[in-house]
């Protein structure tokens, strides 16, 4: 490992000036164009000879590139998979440097997508370009996904590259987000709908009295929040309990006409043992509820938006052997984790992929003002995921 520290030290200049360019390419997702951001990188990439080519989502849309790295014996292929896009700047005003700074001040690369996570785009690049020259030694293959629609939560670079016939479909998949302490090898899941709550409309002064839309909606929140969701205590392989949040309640205008329709929107957070059919069931037992006890004309409606899968290794699986033992072997004290949100390793696990979502450099102001990642763990870092990368890629 010492060898391999040194040798990841000798390219930390390159890597931190490719993640400085970066950086500098505004790239927030649903906001900005992802063309200056991906020409960086394809610049680089033709640079070193790595072979890529352009993802694009069934629209024509532009959202990703893969660079592939065939090896020469028969074997399985391994992801290295980080975003570009990023989170809104949010207050500019409020940050002590400019969003799309990167610069490096007193050890910190500062600006949106240092942590989140343009750095390791930078840092797997790289390491496809350490492999490319003894590729015929390789079992299987290296790809390394560079995703730029993650932030919109539409991963449309994971689904382009799984969709694609000519990408070889991969064994596990390491993703790239910040945060040295821990190894994330878990996150719950999601089940999220929309609800249309009915009633009669009408003048707010008339003397007939009518539960209105908007009262009906606050009795099925009321119901929704003491709905009984089972805890953790005791669970074995997922350590967090599922949890139902109401994230968004619209209806009504003005203050005369109560309204026909008030909407809302339901998350619901699941784990192994409460899935996306558990949540469905109690969303539908509510709005049972609902209709008997407060009734009107029109039936409340359930619309569901999304589905995806908790997921959890436990620490002997792959890829998260590979990594944990990687990261050890670097002289890092480092534990797994079942992350609360949920991720890209999310819908990895709905297509039988397992995933790592989480190893990377300390950072701070992720997705907030003043995001930065400390570059005195980098060479740590990278030599971690190299050596977990030729681990897996032994046969």
């Amino acid at each position: 490992m010492i060898e391999d520290l040194q040798q990841a030290e000798g390219r930390m200049a390159s890597v931190v000036e490719l993640a400085r360019e970066l950086i500098r390419r505004p790239s927030r997702g649903g906001i900005d164009d992802y063309g200056p951001v991906l020409g960086v990188l394809e610049d680089w990439l033709a640079a070193s000879g790595l072979p890529h080519r352009r993802l694009h989502d069934g629209a024509g849309e532009l959202v990703g590139l893969l660079v592939e790295i065939p090896g020469g014996r028969p074997g399985s292929w391994w992801t290295l998979d980080a975003c570009v896009d990023t989170a809104p700047y949010g207050d500019e005003t409020a940050w002590s440097f400019p969003p799309a700074s990167g610069d490096v001040a007193d050890g910190w690369l500062l600006g949106r997508g240092a942590a989140d996570s343009k750095l390791a785009a930078a840092m797997f690049c790289h390491i496809a370009a350490d492999l490319a020259p003894r590729a015929e030694t390789l079992h299987g293959g290296l790809a390394v996904l560079l995703d730029v629609d993650e932030h919109t939560g539409g991963f449309g670079g994971a689904c382009a590259y799984l969709a694609d016939p000519h990408a070889a479909r991969p064994a596990g998949v390491m993703i790239g987000y910040p945060g040295m302490e821990e190894v994330v090898v878990g996150g719950r899941g999601l089940w999220r709908a929309t609800i249309a709550v009915y009633a009669p409309s009408g003048h707010s002064g008339s003397s007939k009295n009518v539960v209105g839309a908007i009262s009906r909606a606050a009795y099925l929140v009321k119901l929704l929040d003491a709905a009984e969701l089972p805890s953790a205590a005791g669970a074995s392989r997922f350590p967090l309990p599922p949890k139902l949040s109401v994230t968004s309640f619209h209806g009504g205008q003005g203050f005369s006409v109560t309204p026909d329709r008030c909407d809302l929107n339901v998350d619901i957070r699941t784990t192994l043992a409460f899935d996306g059919h558990d949540a469905e069931t109690l969303v539908r037992t509510a709005v049972a509820e609902l209709d008997a006890e407060l009734p009107a004309p029109t039936p409340t409606e359930i619309t569901p938006i999304a589905a995806w899968p908790p997921f959890h290794l436990a620490e002997n699986e792959q890829p998260a052997a590979a990594l944990l033992n990687a990261a050890a072997e670097a002289g890092l004290r480092v534990r797994s984790k079942t992350a609360g949100p949920s991720n890209i390793g999310n819908l990895l696990a709905g297509e039988g992929i397992p995933a790592t979502a989480g190893f990377g450099v300390p950072y701070e102001g992720l997705h907030g003002i003043d995001e930065r990642a400390h570059l005195a763990e980098l060479p740590t870092v990278y030599a971690a995921y190299k050596r977990a990368v030729l681990e897996l890629l032994k046969g």
